[in-house]
């Protein structure tokens, strides 16, 4: 499989660019997992006609051709950064291709709660009808005291949160099969239906 993991910040210097490159490296013989950086995004505005910003429309094929998305969020002032919700918007202002998509939500912080409402936050936001995304139910991965959770080479120092990660993401595994299994009977029941006036 292939997971698209998106860094949800503008900021140079991340832990949460950090956990995703580990999470790359760490998972690498169950998933192939592409970073995907999103600072080069315009902020979002209502073009005119249908001209979309190229990156926007890479972005969007990217997010397509996976098989799941993976998104680390910081917090900032209880919420996410500006830089991905507007992600978000041109998403679902153009591509919609977020729609019946697995997501799993990850995020760090420097504090102790490990960007927990700013995860709140992106939830309520990908359950939105114009974004739509299958996100993993009653799972979440909060790294708190980011800055020295890993060590020179880059790993996850917490033997904790290593095992917790490492669950989660068996779960988004399985998670991701079975959605992708589900929308597949999904869509030959929606084919083969017929409705009275058909018959």
């Amino acid at each position: 499989m292939k997971y698209l993991a998106i860094v949800g910040t503008n900021a140079d210097v991340s832990t949460n660019r950090m956990l995703l490159q580990f999470m790359q490296k760490h998972f690498a013989s169950d998933v192939d997992i592409e970073l995907c950086e999103i600072k080069a995004l315009p902020a979002f505005y209502e073009p005119e006609g249908e001209e979309v910003p190229e990156t926007v429309v890479e972005l969007s094929k990217k997010i397509i051709d996976a098989d799941g998305v993976i998104i680390a969020t910081p917090e900032y002032d209880h919420a996410i950064p500006a830089v991905l919700k507007s992600a978000l918007e041109w998403i679902s202002y153009t591509s919609q291709a977020l729609t019946d998509k697995p997501v799993l939500i990850v995020g760090a912080s420097h504090g102790v709660l490990g960007s927990s409402r700013a995860q709140a936050h992106l939830r309520q936001i990908l359950d939105s009808p114009e974004l739509a995304a299958r996100i993993m139910p009653s799972s979440e991965f909060l790294l708190g005291k980011s800055q020295e959770a890993f060590d020179y080479a880059g790993k996850l120092k917490y033997p904790d949160k290593l095992a917790e990660l490492n669950e989660v993401f068996r779960e988004f595994l399985l998670f991701t099969k079975i959605t992708t299994e589900l929308l597949a009977e999904k869509a030959v029941i929606k084919k083969d239906k017929k409705y009275t006036w058909q018959e």
